[in-house]
């Protein structure tokens, strides 16, 4: 999973760079492209982003905002509407003068006036779940910080400060939301008020920040140490008084059900697709594909062992000490070397990859709430690209035949190759193209996309790592079927029980098709659950990339890294507009 900057609502926030140039050379030395009229509006329209949530500038590595914080109350969402609204009616104004623009302009539209859309909804102020949402992401932004010198202790100590202040806004925001009728469902307002009560404990995630705190291994001085206690104690307090806000304000008027029906549900999908689909097709296509990952993973399993179950190939792979790794600097280091090796074989091979873009560190996150994830450079590379794994509470052994797939999901090819990529082509993309434009089915199923794509270039010839990625496969489609079936409450499929769905009858049909431990499947099914449309982008995402491929292998002189590079050049679109440029 990437997570991605969110700029702020109203605007491009949560929804979550593609139409290839035509013209355009696909090496990454090409010439610089001339600024035009359309890449000013974007880079415009970037810049008020930065200046509407200062994290984001943090996030892209950006100096002069690091202990600010967006306005997360309405006046706040508010400005964003406002500044969406204008720059669309600058493109309304502007001319297209090359391909570039013409993609640029299309992508605004549709990402810009979607997000006017959802604002117009009034789910944007009520947005609270266990892994996206204000109440993570006011924390979130601590792990992208620097700490190496006094400096940057003192931003850290100012944005600490600061934490009440975002919370207040947040908390006028879910009010306001309240007050429309409109709240998240008590499952999520839960469990988010026991994180964020992790986060304001004595031991949390600020008094450690506070008590772990040094200058090249030596202690800050005393009146920094000081100031850094003053402002983690305040955000521990105003994080512990928000879960407290959650407990009496909010949830008393949460509903029950998780479904969000099918109107909610389709503005969703659109948001992290970036395209229209059929859900009751793609519904359909999800459980038909679910039965041929199966089918797969049961030849499979007769590889390992003739005669062997699926489940029983597992045991058996788990039961190999040679494919065991215990503790998590033994996680961690094992992920650094396989994402290293990955670098070092693709590059100039099968992708381009510029010298600055093979660094990509591998990191144990500082939380333990469950979840792998990526995060994108900074703009001008002085951070690198980083693959985070979040290891819940007494989880202490993890399997290499399971988990080899998602460091390329994570890394490369996958979303360090696409991401970089985008921040990387300064030379092609404005600002807002390679920095703030994101969408999840684009990027998700790339990711997927490149999972697959290694067992093509001969990386999961072992039958273990093979069964690895054919699991991560089974159960992103797994989260076709339970995504839509839930919250749309559709029948269950004949294979999987009778009468329509329940996240009860999910939550057993996720343990039987999601290869995870118990902690990573309570977080899924809550995260499934509070963020509607979101994972089924993976699976629905890599199947339109196939189909795209499929496409222009039908037609002459298809090259396959002519074809990745062409794509990757432009970072990250809507599928819709991803498939008209592509097949142009």
């Amino acid at each position: 999973m990437h997570r991605h900057p969110a700029p702020g609502r109203g605007g491009a926030a949560r929804v979550e760079l593609g139409r290839y140039p035509r013209g355009v050379s696909n090496q990454t030395s090409s010439p610089t492209r001339p600024t035009t009229a359309i890449d000013h509006i974007a880079n415009r329209y970037t810049d008020v982003l930065i200046r509407l949530n200062p994290a984001f500038a943090t996030e892209l590595g950006i100096a002069g905002h690091e202990t600010e914080y967006q306005d997360y109350s309405p006046a706040g969402a508010a400005a964003f509407a406002a500044a969406a609204r204008e720059t669309l009616a600058e493109l309304a104004a502007a001319r297209p003068v090359d391909d570039v623009d013409e993609l640029t302009l299309d992508a605004m539209q549709e990402r810009l006036g979607l997000g006017l859309e959802i604002h117009a909804s009034g789910w944007d102020a009520a947005e609270l779940n266990n892994i996206a949402s204000p109440a993570q992401d006011i924390r979130a932004i601590f792990d992208l910080m620097p700490a190496e010198t006094p400096e940057h202790w003192e931003h850290l100590a100012g944005r600490a400060f600061n934490v009440g202040t975002a919370l207040s806004g947040y908390r006028e925001s879910l009010l306001a939301a309240r007050d429309a009728g409109k709240v998240s469902a008590a499952r999520q307002v839960r469990i988010v008020m026991d994180q964020t009560s992790a986060y304001g404990a004595s031991d949390g995630f600020f008094a450690k920040l506070a008590a772990d705190a040094t200058v090249g291994g030596a202690p800050l001085t005393e009146e920094l140490q000081e100031k850094l206690d003053a402002g983690t104690a305040a955000a521990s307090a105003a994080y512990a008084a928000f879960a407290a806000f959650l407990r009496t304000e909010l949830l008393p008027f949460a509903p029950e059900k998780d479904a969000v029906g099918a109107e909610r549900y389709a503005l969703a999908s659109r948001n992290f697709l970036g395209a229209t689909v059929d859900l009751a097709e793609t519904y359909s296509w999800g459980v038909a594909e679910l039965q041929r990952l199966i089918t797969e993973q049961e030849a499979v399993a007769e590889q390992i062992r003739p005669g062997a179950t699926v489940a029983e190939a597992k045991q058996i792979l788990d039961s190999d000490p040679a494919r065991q790794l215990r503790g998590t600097a033994a996680l961690q280091a094992w992920m650094q070397e396989l994402s290293d090796r990955a670098v070092k074989e693709l590059a100039d091979v099968h992708f381009e990859i510029p010298e600055v873009m093979k660094t990509l560190e591998c990191r144990i996150a500082p939380t333990q709430e469950g979840g792998i994830y990526y995060t994108g450079p900074s703009d001008d590379f002085s951070r690198p690209g980083r693959m985070w794994w979040s290891v819940p509470p007494g989880e202490d052994t993890f399997t290499t035949w399971s988990e080899t797939t998602t460091v390329f999901h994570e890394g490369v090819p996958g979303h360090h190759l696409q991401v970089g990529t985008a921040t990387y082509r300064r030379d092609l993309l404005n600002r807002w193209r390679r920095n703030v434009c994101w969408t999840s089915g684009h990027g998700e199923g790339w990711a997927l996309y490149a999972e697959k794509l290694m067992q093509e270039l001969g990386y999961f010839s072992d039958p273990g790592d093979l069964m690895g990625m054919l699991d991560m496969q089974r159960m992103r489609a797994a989260r076709v079927v339970f995504d839509i079936g839930v919250h749309l409450e559709l029948e269950i499929p004949t294979a999987w029980g009778t009468g329509n769905w329940t996240p009860e009858k999910g939550l057993e049909f996720l343990r039987a098709n999601l290869p995870i431990s118990e902690g990573q499947l309570s977080f899924e099914f809550t995260r499934y659950l509070g963020w509607p449309g979101q994972a089924p982008s993976y699976k629905v995402g890599q199947r339109l990339w196939e189909d795209i491929r499929t496409e222009l292998e039908s037609r002459p002189h298809f090259d396959l890294k002519d074809f990745h590079t062409r794509a990757l050049n432009v970072g990250s679109v809507g599928l819709d507009a991803l498939k008209r440029a592509l097949l142009g």
